[in-house]
């Protein structure tokens, strides 16, 4: 396998758990999925997000930071694949979407000091979605404290993430899963799954289908 470390990203409700278990399950490898369920801020974030911007922010560095300098700090070239359904650099771009500008100047003095003892993953996979069918995932999910994030959000998160992606150094394989149900065993998986198999330019791959 060319990519022993496969990270997936994109915005909310984008279906990067979705992918990652089905890759995990693919490769037999090993999953490390976003740990966000016990976090007491997040419901309280979405209430009142100006009084819990910060606090949240820095809940989910401390955690993503523990479980990724636990399980992938240092190569093992010889080791179990891993499939992550976020990355590191995740905390940084919502501090900026979220935090005033102080708070982000001194969240990014803490996130860039933690950076520099994590492993960037080999290959990144960037799941893109319409708005309108991020909405439709996050209604169908269920999770109470999403169901009144607005649009204007949403955009935002996309427009941070679309800025951070022309200036990484690593494959990028953009999909736009409007199009892409990645439950069904077809053609369109086979093409993403014989792509992961293919050495990689480190620029964007683009995979669409109609």
């Amino acid at each position: 396998m060319q990519h022993r470390y496969i990270a997936i990203e994109g915005n909310i409700g984008a279906g990067k758990t979705t992918l990652a278990n089905l890759l995990a399950e693919h490769f037999q490898a090993r999953l490390i999925t976003e740990e966000f369920a016990d976090n007491t801020f997040l419901p309280k974030f979405y209430l009142e997000p100006e009084r819990y911007a910060f606090p949240l922010e820095l809940s989910f560095l401390a955690d993503r930071y523990k479980q990724l300098k636990d399980q992938i700090a240092s190569p093992d070239l010889f080791g179990q694949m891993i499939i992550t359904d976020y990355l590191f650099i995740k905390s940084k771009l919502f501090a900026r979407v979220n935090l005033n500008e102080a708070e982000y100047e001194l969240f990014s003095r803490v996130f860039d000091i933690m950076d520099l003892h994590l492993r960037q993953p080999d290959v990144l996979i960037f799941l893109h979605a319409p708005l309108a069918t991020l909405k439709e995932r996050i209604v169908i999910r269920g999770r109470s404290y999403e169901q009144n994030i607005s649009w204007e959000y949403l955009q935002r998160v996309e427009d941070i993430y679309e800025s951070y992606l022309g200036s990484l150094q690593i494959p990028i394989i953009r999909i736009d899963t409007a199009a892409f149900d990645f439950r069904w065993e077809g053609k369109k998986r086979k093409t993403l799954l014989d792509l992961l198999s293919m050495p990689l330019e480190p620029k964007i791959h683009y995979l669409e289908f109609q």
